[in-house]
Formats: structure tokens, C-alpha cells, sequence
């Protein structure tokens, strides 16, 4: 719902960024996903967009937000949303973008999707994480730095999520002990690589098709990691072509066992997905560790 405070943050924010004074000419509800509001805003200057959700509940989500982005922005590789700015104001916490026009499929769409994530893979660190944590969905997500993949990934990525599912009751002692027989075989699925710039939650609901037809990736969750992370998010859904991955393999090549590696990736998502909705996804967990 949006009310006279939404209205006045939201023109602080702008007028921060343009130095400007701004006149709000109307503003237009958009899905917001689960846990934000969000809005289509007009004013002289142009279109706005802007979403926003309790400050309390979820402190400096969009100050990494605008990070992640930004990150991804600087690459050059994939369309990004252009952060405008992020704010605070009476517990309520809002980001503001470019508004992105969308547009129809280009005939190369999935070729062009999956070339570009292979060139965006190719950004490094020195080191698997990131300066700042974040959050994956409405958890927080936590980027310690390590030298070694395997080692970010289960501290980083599936204790967390196993501690939450085993004190909200949702994982018991039998989940916890088939992780800990999975850890000491896990280098065996990752290609020893370095840090790649990931999107962190390359789901079908995390891109559309910007107004020249291509790719734009939205709603990340960024960090260095593995770039099997984000292929695995990827297949996890569905509604990726064939063409996309076949793109992707063209410019960067995958080892021969990836589809099976992407298995092993995704039991962080679906973990997520276990401490956040609960149901079938712990079957799920339990299947692919049972597998391997």
C-alpha cells in the first residue's frame, strides 16, 4: 500500500541522486514478490522504479542490493538494472532503479544469454565470498572470505541453511548426518577454478527481456563462488533453453560430469527453499544426498 511516506522517500532518494527538486506525477502498484512493495513512479525527469519493505525486518538488504547490482552493472557482460539510490525513513527501507522497459525475445535471445553469464563468470577475486554479506531471498546470506571453495561452501552456504532447518524443526539428526558424509566428497563434483562473479539466484523469475530483446538479469544475490552455482539455479526451475547452456559450453566449457555437479550445487537453494516454504523441499535435499 502505498501512502505519503512511500511518496517522500522515494523523492528524497531521486532528488539525492539528480540533485534536483522532484515532483512525483503518479505512481503505479507492481508485483513486489514476497517479502517488498513496489511501484512503477513517474515524475517530470521520467520513469521510476521503486520497491520497499520493513527496515527492521530486513536491515541494509537494499544497500547490498544496490552492491550486487552495481557489481554486475560494472562487468559490462549482461543488461543490469542502473541503480538509482537506496534509503531509510520510519522503519520503512526502499531502493530505486531505472525503470526497465520490456520488450520482445530476440531470435539469438539464448545464445546471447548464455555467451554473456559465461563472460560474466569470467570476473574474479582472489578469494570465494565477498566483502559484505547479503541476503538469498529474505535469509541472509553470509560471505565469508576462504581460499578454497568446498570449504566457503559448507560454511558459508549449507551450515547455515542446516542449523536454521534443525531450530525451526524442519531438518532433524538423519539430514545433518547425511551432510556431514557428503563434505569429505564434495571436491569431488567441483572443478578446481577460480572465484567466479555469480549471480547467486539465477532462477527463470530472476531475468527479463529488456526493451532490445536481450537478457536482464535482476534480484541477485552476488558473491565469488563457484560458476556451477549459477548453471544449477538455473536447471533447478526449468525454463532455460537448451540453447542457453549449449552457448554457455561454447564459450566457456563445463567438465563432463556437470550435470551431476549441479545436483550438488543446488542443495543450498533448496535448502533455502526448505527454511523459507518448508513442504517437499527437504525430500528433495534428502534425495540428492542419499544419490551421492
Amino acid at each position: 500500500m502505498m501512502n505519503d511516506l512511500i511518496h517522500t522517500l522515494f523523492i528524497e532518494i531521486l532528488e539525492k541522486h539528480t540533485g534536483n527538486k522532484e515532483q512525483l506525477i503518479s505512481s503505479r502498484p507492481l508485483a513486489g514478490g514476497d517479502i517488498n512493495q513496489a511501484a512503477r513512479m513517474e515524475t517530470g525527469e521520467g520513469s521510476w522504479f521503486a520497491k520497499w519493505n520493513d527496515a527492521h525486518a530486513y536491515p541494509a538488504m537494499f544497500e547490498a542490493e544496490a552492491k550486487g547490482l552495481q557489481l554486475l552493472r560494472d562487468t559490462g557482460t549482461l543488461d543490469v538494472p542502473q541503480v538509482v539510490g537506496f534509503g531509510e525513513k520510519d522503519d520503512t527501507s526502499m531502493l530505486v532503479l531505472y525503470f526497465m522497459n520490456e520488450g520482445r525475445q530476440q531470435k539469438d535471445f539464448w545464445q546471447e544469454f548464455g555467451k554473456g553469464l559465461a563472460l560474466l563468470h569470467r570476473h574474479s577475486a582472489e578469494q570465494f565470498g565477498l566483502d559484505h554479506d547479503n541476503y538469498i531471498g529474505s535469509l541472509p546470506q553470509y560471505n565469508q572470505r576462504h581460499d578454497q571453495w568446498t570449504e566457503f561452501f559448507i560454511s558459508c552456504r549449507l551450515e547455515p541453511q542446516l542449523k536454521m532447518a534443525r531450530d525451526s524443526g524442519r531438518g532433524d539428526r538423519s539430514l545433518v548426518k547425511d551432510f556431514e558424509r557428503l563434505y569429505p566428497h564434495l571436491e569431488d563434483f567441483f572443478p578446481v577454478e577460480k572465484p567466479s562473479l555469480v549471480h547467486g539466484d539465477l532462477w527463470s523469475g530472476n531475468y527479463m527481456i529488456n526493451s532490445s530483446g536481450e537478457a536482464c538479469i535482476i534480484d541477485p544475490a552476488v558473491y565469488y563462488g563457484h560458476r556451477l552455482m549459477d548453471i544449477g539455479m538455473s536447471k533447478l526451475f526449468g525454463g532455460f533453453s537448451p540453447e542457453f547452456y549449449a552457448a554457455y559450453n561454447n564459450s566457456w566449457p563445463l567438465e563432463k560430469n556437470w550435470t551431476q555437479a549441479v545436483d550438488i550445487a543446488n542443495l543450498y537453494p533448496l535448502m533455502v527453499h526448505v527454511n523459507l516454504f518448508g513442504g517437499g523441499y527437504a525430500g528433495s535435499v534428502k534425495s540428492i544426498l542419499r544419490r551421492f
